[in-house]
Formats: C-alpha cells, structure tokens, sequence
C-alpha cells in the first residue's frame, strides 16, 4: 500500500466539501472577589449615620422643651363697661354681648340684670325666640324664661346672673368673676340685679 491519496476514479464528480469549523468555547470566568468599601464610601455613610442621629435627639429634645413653656390663653377680660343705662329698651332682651362676652343684657321695669350665655345642661348656647318670649337651647331643646327660669327639657337649673353695677362714669359694668345661682338664692343679691 501506498502512501498516496487515492484518486478519484470519475473525475467528473464534484469535489467534497471540507469540513466545517471548530465552534468557538466561550472562556470560562473566573470568580470576582468582593473588594471592601474604600474609606470614602465608609466615613460618607459614616457621616450620614450621625447626622439622622443627631437629627433625630434633636427633634426629640425639641419635643421635651416644648412642655417647659406652656400654652398662654389670652380671655376676654372678666369685667366690662355695658355702654349707659338708658340705651336698653324695657322688656327687651340685648344680644350686643352675647358673642364677645357671652351675656345677655335684659332690662325690665325695676332694673337691670346679666344673664350667661351658658346653658345649665352641657353648655352649649341658647337662642332667644323673640315671638315665643324665651330662651330655647339647640342641643337638648332645654327652655328659659326671659328671666333665666328654666322650664323645658333637661336643664336641670336656671341660667346664671353675673354681677352688675354702674361705673363711675354711669355706665354699666358687668363682672364676669362673680356670678349668682337662682337655687341657692343668689339673686336676692343686690349685685345680681341693677336697680333704676
């Protein structure tokens, strides 16, 4: 046997194709080692760290101050000049007050008296009905008279007088400070009732 490649014996054939390339490997990666943060990136967080603390004590310490300085509520003052005596009309009820002081002004025959605006039940504020002649209450339908006695609903005692008097000038001065009970008796007190 020879060492020679053997020769076709049609020579009309079509040469064969050569064979086709080796694929490619894809190179195998090794594995990355986790690096440490540098030294910035630790003393940034660092610092973000201790500002959010800082931050935070602060807002805290803020909050615990704030109960060394309490609330300072500014009220009307408890007494007040009314304007002149002859300015009320008899059997009317003046409601000028009732929303700056919380007082109504009521004049009759005799004299002069101050009624609260406050109802005897739950505190919450009546309306005075001309055409009926009383005071009726929103909230539980309590009912007063023009003189404060109570006589509907769940109130259970008359509205309250404040002292009354005349300045030194003549006007009318109310004192909120002091106030007169219909129960105990108070408004046989000559400073529940102005005399005219």
């Amino acid at each position: 046997m020879s060492d020679l490649p053997p020769t076709p014996t049609n020579p009309s054939a079509p040469p064969t194709p050569p064979p086709p390339p080796p694929k490619p490997v894809a190179p195998v990666k090794k594995p990355e080692l986790v690096s440490s943060p540098g030294r910035r990136q630790f003393l940034s967080w660092f610092t973000v760290a201790w500002v959010s603390f800082i931050a935070a004590t602060g807002g805290a310490l803020s909050l615990c101050l704030r109960f060394m300085f309490p609330n300072v509520l500014f009220e009307p003052k408890s007494n007040f000049k009314a304007g002149m005596p002859d300015e009320y009309e008899v059997g009317q009820v003046d409601e000028r007050y009732k929303d700056k002081y919380g007082v109504w002004i009521i004049r009759v025959t005799e004299g002069i008296y101050a009624l609260s605006t406050i109802c005897t039940h739950l505190g919450c504020t009546p309306n005075w009905l001309s055409g009926e002649q009383k005071f009726k209450c929103p909230c539980h339908g309590s009912g007063f008279f023009k003189t404060g006695i109570n006589f509907e609903g769940p109130a259970p005692r008359p509205l309250e007088r404040y002292k009354i008097g005349l300045a030194d000038d003549g006007q009318i001065l109310i004192d909120k400070s002091k106030k007169f009970q219909q129960e105990k008796g108070e408004w046989n007190n000559p400073d529940s009732f102005l005399t005219l």
